[in-house]
């Protein structure tokens, strides 16, 4: 050994530190950028975490056969996991701007794609326990119980630094492409490291320079990689929202993307690559969810969600509000709504409305200490409820606190979702509304037995669009679903479409639904 044993062995922990805390950074990274490409991150974190957890098992086992060669074997298994590692995002990415989407499990390139990173990467870090149980051996014998407990200390360890990292440091100061990046070259040079300084005698002349050059091309491809990956992001985010793309901003919540709104094309926002808003076709969603809400008294309303203020625009149509209040998770979309000239133009300035009072907040949180029959109207202007971060947004504890700041005769009014697409999960929200003690009434817009185009909350670019969108209308007292006839007209309602928008509702009607809770969630 080039240095003391005491000395030697201090350095592999370190190594294994490193090592372990780069490892946990790719599957994390994985499980974002499947997360925020494909959503439902339950599912997605399931799949990453569960596969790369066998395949750590399998890649174990393997190792046993290469203990012989243990400092050449985990040089050239560090080098493979930099490069596979900490390419991973740039490729998933690069895949899923120039194919168009995801399908099935099994039955696409990039969903299959996201399943091989997965296996190859636990394979590689399940063969490095193995190779350094007996690296560590060589520097000084123990006893294997002693070994194995200093070993996995330094692997937890550097598992709970990678973990914190990843979040707080290299998500949003570097992004999910750089951070991968630099990731795989801090993995790449701590490997090569430490074989080629500390074991470099155990490997014959040839495969130090096969080592040393295996490494030098890794590094090679990360560095350059990491000075084009502006350039790429740039040329991937025009495959994936075409050219006319004017704001494209990291807000800490999720990525708002703008393309048109000037010269005369149509405005559309992305967030997180999902269409939520296209100006072609938001009035008709927007007028179907706030007008038939705003029947009967509406001074004082409640706006979740909604933060591109379009919500807020329909309910200011009604001269007689008081006050709009709207509970928006992102700061960074509300500004936006506020001092972009598309949106704001989109919005009709609602937000510069004296009435209108934004908080950037959970809603959960804001509900449980907002005092009692404190709204006429409350709308709820969410994602759908499929995707796992808005579900407790859907549960009967939620629509509980809802029921609670409702005021005497108040109304609610949720975004359901797709009908024809997700017919269960539209009347489990139906079903949890009622188990919270309001009564219902159904409808959709959008299909073939409304005259409505599809709705605003779609992927864009794919054949997945949804062909409608549901609503459900709420309240204490059996509502009525009509339109305000002291208010302006809307542009797409009409009484004659929305008893028609309730009759098809009405024929995907799924009897005998439980509610969903927070703790058994059933979109």
């Amino acid at each position: 050994m080039p240095v003391r044993p005491g000395t030697g062995r201090f350095l592999v922990l370190a190594g294994v530190f490193v090592c372990a805390a780069c490892g946990l950074v790719y599957e994390l990274e994985l499980v974002a950028l499947a997360s925020y490409l494909i959503g439902d991150s339950v599912t997605q974190a399931s799949v990453v975490l569960s596969v790369m957890v066998f395949a750590m098992g399998i890649g174990s086992l393997a190792a046993k056969r290469l203990r012989r060669f243990a400092a050449a074997a985990f040089g050239a298994v560090e080098a493979v996991l930099a490069l596979v590692g900490g390419s991973s995002a740039m490729a998933l990415y690069a895949v899923f701007a120039w194919t168009g989407g995801w399908g099935g499990l099994w039955s696409d390139g990039p969903r299959f794609l996201l399943v091989a990173f997965s296996l190859t990467i636990g394979l590689l870090i399940g063969a490095e326990v193995p190779l350094l149980m007996e690296l560590i051996q060589r520097i000084r014998r123990q006893d294997a119980g002693g070994a194995v407990a200093d070993l996995f200390a330094a692997d937890y360890v550097g598992a709970l630094v990678g973990g914190l990292a990843f979040p707080f440091v290299l998500l949003p100061f570097l992004g999910q492409l750089t951070g991968a990046l630099l990731t795989g070259t801090v993995n790449a040079a701590v490997g090569a490291a430490l074989v080629l300084g500390l074991f470099r005698r155990d490997l014959t002349r040839r495969a130090r320079w096969l080592l040393v050059t295996a490494n030098v091309v890794v590094l090679a491809v990360l560095a350059s990689a990491t000075v084009l990956a502006d350039d790429f992001e740039r040329a991937a985010r025009h495959a994936v929202y075409g050219q006319d793309v004017r704001v494209a901003v990291q807000t800490g919540v999720q990525e708002v993307v703008l393309t048109g709104g000037t010269d005369g094309l149509t405005l559309r926002l992305f967030l997180d690559g999902r269409l939520r808003v296209s100006g072609s076709d938001e009035r008709r969603y927007h007028e179907a969810l706030v007008q038939p809400a705003m029947t009967g008294r509406h001074a004082r309303v409640l706006i979740l969600g909604g933060g591109d203020g379009l919500a807020a625009r329909e309910v200011l149509r009604h001269p007689d509000v008081r006050r709009v209040d709207v509970v928006e998770l992102d700061p960074g979309l509300a500004r936006l709504a506020r001092h972009d000239p598309g949106l704001s133009a989109l919005n009709e300035h609602a937000y510069g409305d004296p009435r209108v009072h934004v908080t950037a907040a959970d809603a959960f949180r804001r509900l449980r200490s907002t005092p009692t029959e404190t709204y006429d109207v409350v709308i709820s202007d969410l994602p759908d409820p499929g995707i796992t971060a808005s579900t407790k947004l859907y549960s009967l504890e939620f629509y509980g606190l809802l029921r609670r700041v409702l005021a005497p005769g108040g109304r609610l009014v949720v975004h359901a979702g797709p009908v024809s697409a997700r017919p269960r999960a539209f009347w489990t929200v139906d079903a949890t509304l009622r188990a919270a003690g309001l009564r219902t009434v159904a409808y959709r817009v959008g299909g073939p037995d409304t005259g409505f185009t599809a709705g605003p909350d779609r992927a864009a670019g794919t054949s997945r669009a949804p062909r409608d969108r549901g609503f459900v209308l709420a309240a204490r007292t059996p509502p009525g679903l009509r339109l305000d006839p002291a208010a302006p007209r809307p542009l797409t309602l009409t009484r004659q479409s929305l008893t028609a928008a309730t009759r098809s509702a009405a024929r995907t009607r799924v009897s005998g639904l439980p509610p969903s809770t927070l703790v058994h969630p059933r979109y």
